[in-house]
């Protein structure tokens, strides 16, 4: 009986983030140390256009970090190829060349790419909170407020889509303010799901969404913010969730970098 009960008390932990009526009655309670938006007008801590910008920026330094393995998507690409080998140069301040040559440059980790361009570089870890698991830290750098520190990854499923079996003994599932759930958990059917999804949706060598977040390695360093922990009575968050619809016209041989992917074929 002891462990049946320490077993319900494990999974009701998990689930009870999502059970309406317990927000309910513990939303007063956490007031203090809780981040309340009654409505998504109030949602933005900073402007969209300045996510837009930020992501750009990260974006294109991974790609031109990793300039070399980007050939394929180049070779279809040939306007913006001279684009990244210019922006490489400037950045790297390396000496003006002729031809459109990756091949001798410097790679950086992805971390460090992160600190170079944004000032910070971020890790999993064990968390400071008791029973906490896994979090986030800063390892390096200095974040001001009003940054974009990380990226909630996972398969993104509107109201009305099958997340049931996925959802089973997951801590991972976030809700949006619109309804809109966000799987973020890396194992599992949660993790197989992904990997099929991100497989339908390529394009030749066109990724439109990144996979190595599912690893212990991402290739896109702000992919962890599934760990970010929550509040504690104790300790007020240091950060909070912002909803951001990534447009259209986001560059497409960026788009390898984006940890998330829609469950149907035909959401935007």
């Amino acid at each position: 009986p002891a462990a049946m009960l320490r077993s319900l008390r494990r999974r009701w932990d998990g689930y009870k983030y999502r059970f309406v009526p317990w927000l309910a009655l513990n939303l007063r309670r956490k007031r203090r140390t809780l981040r309340y938006v009654p409505e998504s007008s109030q949602d933005k801590i900073i402007s969209d256009e300045d996510v837009f910008e930020t992501l750009l920026k990260i974006f294109k330094a991974l790609f031109i970090n990793d300039l070399s393995r980007q050939a394929p998507i180049l070779a279809l690409l040939p306007e913006i190829r001279c684009k990244y080998m210019e922006l490489l140069t400037v950045e790297q301040k390396q000496s003006e060349v002729n031809s459109c040559d990756p091949q001798s440059q410097h790679v950086f980790s992805p971390e460090e790419v992160l600190f170079n361009t944004l000032g910070f570089s971020i890790t999993r870890d064990r968390s400071s909170l008791v029973s906490a698991g896994t979090g986030v830290f800063v390892t390096k750098g200095f974040v001001p407020k009003g940054t974009l520190i990380s990226m909630y990854p996972g398969t993104v499923y509107r109201k009305h889509e099958p997340i049931f079996f996925q959802s089973l003994g997951n801590p991972f599932i976030f809700r949006c303010i619109d309804g809109i759930l966000i799987d973020g958990n890396d194992k599992g059917l949660s993790r197989s799901v992904y990997r099929s999804c991100s497989r339908r949706d390529q394009l030749g060598p066109f990724q439109m969404s990144d996979v190595s977040w599912l690893t212990s390695a991402p290739q896109n360093p702000l992919a962890v913010g599934q760990y970010v922990n929550n509040c504690s009575p104790e300790k007020p968050a240091n950060v909070c969730y912002q909803e951001f619809d990534v447009p259209g016209y986001f560059p497409v041989e960026l788009k390898q970098y984006l940890p998330n992917i829609v469950y149907s074929h035909d959401t935007e």
